[in-house]
C-alpha cells in the first residue's frame, strides 16, 4: 500500500528486492511515499521512484528490506478470455487489503486519453485506492494492473494488461522512463467516403494526414497533407489508432519503410524515428524521498513536524511568504491526524489559538483532548481540529 496524507493507491512486489509496480498516477509529484507490507501491518517502508511513465500510466519503485520478500507471478494477459474469473487486490478507500472477484467483461477496450494499451475491462469492484494494484487469474497470477474505472456505472473497470507492461519494465528499470518514437503528423479521426473520392483513395482505410510538424520525422521523409497512410514497418494500417501504436512500438532511432497513396497512387518511402524533447524532460527518475529528523507529535497523534526554513520551504514548493510555524512532513495510517484531514506540507501556524515559531512550540501547545490548529494551505489557511485517542 502506497501512502501519502491518506491512502490512495495500490501496488505488487515483483522482485524479491523490494521492486513494487504501481501506477504513476499514484506516485506522480510525491515527496515522500511510504509502503506498508501486508505480513508487516506496524512498519511502513520508505520507497524510491526507479522509473515511471505519464503516457502508459505504469510507475516502478523500490523498498529495502532486510530479507528477501515474496513476489507475484505475471502471468499472461493474452491467455485471458471474456467470462473468465478474476478477482481484484487494492486498498479501495483506505479499506486495507481488500479483494473483489468478477470476470474479464471485454478486451481490448481502447481508452486513448487514458492509455495507449487497450485495456482489459473487469465486472471486480474498482475503487480509488485500487489503482496499481493487481488483477489476477483463477491460478494467483497477474495477468493486469487495475488503473481506472468508469464513474458512469456500476462493475466497468478497466486493467492494463501484463503482457504490455512486461514490455517496458527493462526500459524503465535501465533508463527510468519510456523512449517512445513520433512521426510528428496530425491525423484525420477518419476517413470519410468524400475524402476518400476527393482524394481518389482507394478505400476508407488508412491514416488520412490532416497536418505536418515542422521539423518533424514526418516533414523530412517527404510526407504532405492529404497523404494516406496505409503501410508501416510491414504492418497494414486501417486506422489512425493503428498507426499510432505502430510508431510507438517502433525503437527510436531506427529506420523504418513506410506506404502511402497520393493522387491516387501508392508511394514508396522511408523515416527516421525520432524521440520528442518534451519526452525526454517529462518523463524523469523522480527525487528521492526529503529525509527530515523532524519531530513527532506528543498523544499519539499520528504526525511529524519540522520548524519552517528556508530549505524546508524550498524541498516543499511553499512560498517565501509563508514564514513561521513548523511544516508537516509525514501522516501515520489510522491515525488522529489522517482523520482530522492534516496533510503533508501543510504549515501551523497556531495551536489552540496560540501562534508558534517552530516545531518545538507546536509540541508544547498540543494537549490532550480537543486542539484546534491553524494550517497555512495552498496560499491559504484552514482550521483543523485534532483530538486525541
Amino acid at each position: 500500500r502506497v501512502t501519502r496524507p491518506q491512502p490512495v493507491g495500490t501496488g505488487f512486489i515483483i522482485r524479491s528486492n523490494g521492486l513494487i509496480i504501481t501506477n504513476n498516477h499514484v506516485i506522480e509529484n510525491l515527496d515522500i511515499i511510504k509502503v506498508q507490507l501486508s505480513t508487516e501491518l506496524d512498519k511502513y517502508y520508505d520507497a524510491k521512484v526507479v522509473g515511471h511513465d505519464r503516457r502508459t500510466d505504469v510507475a516502478l519503485i523500490k523498498i529495502s528490506a532486510s530479507k528477501p520478500l515474496p513476489v507475484a507471478e505475471l502471468g499472461s494477459s493474452a491467455d485471458m478470455g471474456v467470462g473468465e474469473w478474476v478477482a481484484a487486490f487494492g486498498n479501495p478507500f483506505g479499506h486495507t487489503y481488500t479483494m473483489t472477484k468478477g470476470i474479464i467483461s471485454a478486451k481490448g477496450r481502447s481508452i486513448d486519453e487514458l492509455n495507449r494499451f487497450p485495456f482489459l475491462q473487469t465486472d471486480a469492484s474498482i475503487n480509488p485506492g485500487n489503482s496499481g494494484g493487481p488483477l489476477v487469474n483463477t491460478k494467483g497470477k497477474v495477468i493486469g494492473v487495475n488503473t481506472a474505472i468508469d464513474a458512469r456505472a456500476q462493475g466497468i473497470g478497466f486493467a492494463i494488461p501484463i503482457d504490455e507492461v512486461k514490455g517496458i519494465i527493462d526500459q524503465l528499470i535501465n533508463t527510468g522512463r519510456v523512449k517512445r518514437a513520433f512521426l510528428g503528423v496530425g491525423l484525420m479521426p477518419y476517413i470519410t467516403p468524400d475524402a476518400a473520392q476527393a482524394l481518389n483513395l482507394p478505400s476508407m482505410e488508412g491514416a488520412l494526414v490532416r497536418d505536418i510538424e515542422p521539423g518533424s520525422p514526418a516533414q523530412k521523409a517527404g510526407l504532405q497533407e492529404a497523404d494516406g497512410i496505409v503501410k508501416f514497418n510491414s504492418k497494414d494500417i486501417k486506422s489512425p489508432d493503428e498507426l499510432v501504436r505502430a510508431v510507438e512500438d517502433s525503437p527510436v532511432g531506427s529506420k523504418v519503410s513506410f506506404e502511402f497513396i497520393r493522387e491516387g497512387k501508392i508511394r514508396k518511402g522511408s523515416i527516421a524515428l525520432a524521440e520528442r524533447a518534451e519526452d525526454r524532460k517529462q518523463s524523469r527518475i523522480l527525487e528521492p524521498p526529503k529525509q527530515y529528523a523532524g519531530q513527532n507529535a506528543p498523544y499519539d497523534l499520528g504526525f511529524r513536524i519540522t520548524d519552517n526554513n528556508a530549505k524546508s520551504r524550498t524541498d516543499f514548493g511553499l512560498p517565501k511568504s509563508t514564514e513561521g510555524g513548523a511544516i508537516v512532513i509525514e501522516i501515520a495510517s489510522d491515525s488522529p491526524a489522517l482523520e482530522a484531514g492534516l496533510h503533508v506540507g501543510d504549515t501551523i501556524l497556531s495551536v489552540n489559538r496560540k501562534p508558534v515559531a517552530n516545531a518545538k512550540e507546536v509540541i508544547v501547545a498540543l494537549k490532550t483532548g480537543l486542539n484546534t490548529l491553524l494550517v497555512g494551505r495552498n496560499q491559504g489557511r484552514e482550521l483543523i481540529f485534532l483530538k486525541t485517542k
